[in-house]
């Protein structure tokens, strides 16, 4: 990926040029997009699998895209309306070094073209200082954020678990408690969906990547569920502590527990998400020793269409 950088910068006059070549983006693009996404990861930070081949194909080459080639052939701009849990949603990506240009409004207003007469959705899992004043423009508002946050000490504090708890790892008879762990955790949190037992256990179990045998339920000597933690591949994924067991140190023992098992996995940086309306999450994680690495975000039309 030095070769492509070295030439950004070679290109820097160029890309004054205020017109593109615009066309839809097929598999062939794919190279082209990690280097655009991985040009607005270096700089901005955000969701690290969005460079990731993966990623590229659900999010760019699974509904209707277009791309923005410049004079030198490179692509430096990209958008596209799919499908996903929320029904259908755009996304996008501009160079940083093309920002000032505008070409976000004309991403914005192809994608609003594009969806078909619905509230138009959008997902960034990278964002950048002036994004938010752009969508407001547009007539979009920020309904979701995370801080993603990445953990690359060599040294992690090491954190007792509280006295009268034991933890045990998921199996199909601690099913049950990770789930009433979950459920209790979450439930006084703004936005929490509810999500029935056998709907959430059936999305964990079937996560290819998920580390079952390294996610931990807190109990109590008496077998209630008193916190959990679930990993995947390189990530921390859910960390609750029910009310009542806050401030104990569990959440920050089970943190602290899950960075040296990823280790062992040859995991490195360990990575997480966390909600921008819990700070007090964000603090411990820092704490700990993780550090921002940008944010990931979700905008939504302030208006139905008319």
């Amino acid at each position: 990926l030095a070769e492509p950088r070295r030439a950004f910068m070679a290109v820097k006059v160029v890309r004054l040029v205020s017109t593109l070549d615009w066309r839809p983006l097929g598999e062939d693009d794919l190279v082209a997009l990690a280097e655009l996404a991985t040009a607005c990861l270096d700089i901005d930070g955000g969701l690290p699998l969005l460079a990731e081949e993966e990623t590229l194909r659900r999010h760019y080459l699974s509904g209707v895209s277009i791309g923005g080639w410049d004079e030198t052939g490179d692509l430096v701009a990209a958008a596209s309306i799919f499908a996903d849990g929320e029904g259908r949603v755009a996304t996008g990506l501009t160079h940083p070094e093309v920002r000032s240009q505008h070409y976000g409004v004309d991403l914005v207003r192809w994608a609003r073209e594009h969806a078909g007469g619905a509230r138009l959705k959008v997902l960034a899992e990278s964002t950048w200082p002036d994004q938010g004043e752009l969508f407001a423009d547009a007539g979009l508002i920020r309904v979701f954020a995370e801080h993603v946050m990445r953990h690359r000490r060599k040294q992690v504090p090491r954190i007792p678990l509280p006295d009268g708890l034991h933890t045990e790892p998921f199996r199909e008879d601690t099913a049950a408690a990770f789930y009433s762990a979950y459920a209790a955790s979450f439930a006084d949190r703004p936005g929490f969906p509810g999500t029935p037992q056998e709907e959430w256990l059936a999305e964990l179990t079937q996560d290819p990547e998920v580390l079952l045998d390294d996610s931990r339920v807190a109990l109590t000597d008496e077998g209630e569920p008193v916190g959990f933690i679930t990993l995947s591949q390189g990530w921390i994924d859910q960390v609750g502590v029910i009310p009542s067991w806050r401030g104990h140190g569990l959440g920050a023992h089970l943190v602290v527990r899950s960075i040296t098992a990823l280790r062992a996995h040859g995991e490195r940086p360990v990575w997480l998400c966390v909600n921008v309306d819990n700070p007090h999450a964000h603090e411990l994680y820092v704490r700990l020793g993780f550090k921002d690495h940008g944010m990931r975000a979700r905008y939504l039309e302030t208006e139905e269409p008319g």
